[in-house]
């Protein structure tokens, strides 16, 4: 399946919706530190649910120590800086999706490390900010296991 990564998250509640998606996909959930919120926070276990127990959280340090641990396996960040649409991407099995902070998204110090058809958007109306994170994370989830074909949905 594919591994979601969060830079700095920095809301309890998206957090929660997340690791629920991350349950219901298969796909494994990387927090990279700090994080803005504590992970017992109630907020946080009232929208994850039950679903704590049924998702795989990897937590790091720091965006360096994540990268080692990732093995140089491709990276896509999603971001209003990108110029290729999410569908766009054709995604494989192992691949990351990286989504940054709810406030600032990913800093320019990650994104210069991108080639620019790593760095997707998605689509908005015009004098739009930005989607909610959580909201984010299940389009790009969602088109990249409908590009497997749903392997091992049901």
């Amino acid at each position: 399946m594919f591994e979601v990564a969060l830079f700095e998250p920095e809301i309890a509640p998206n957090t929660g919706n997340i690791m629920r998606l991350c349950a219901n996909t298969g796909c494994r959930l990387h927090l990279i530190e700090p994080l803005g919120f504590d992970m017992d926070e109630k907020r946080l276990r009232r929208a994850g649910l039950d679903y704590r127990e049924m998702t795989v959280v990897h937590r790091h340090r720091n965006f360096t120590s994540f990268l080692k641990e990732m093995n140089s396996r491709r990276i896509f960040a999603f971001t209003t800086k990108g110029t290729r649409y999410y569908c766009e991407a054709q995604f494989q099995a192992g691949d990351i999706l990286l989504f940054g902070p709810e406030t600032r998204g990913l800093p320019p110090s990650i994104l210069a490390g991108l080639t620019q058809e790593c760095k997707l958007r998605l689509p908005m109306v015009e004098n739009s900010r930005s989607l909610n994170l959580s909201n984010a994370v299940a389009v790009g989830v969602y088109e990249a296991w409908r590009q497997q074909k749903f392997i091992q949905g049901r």
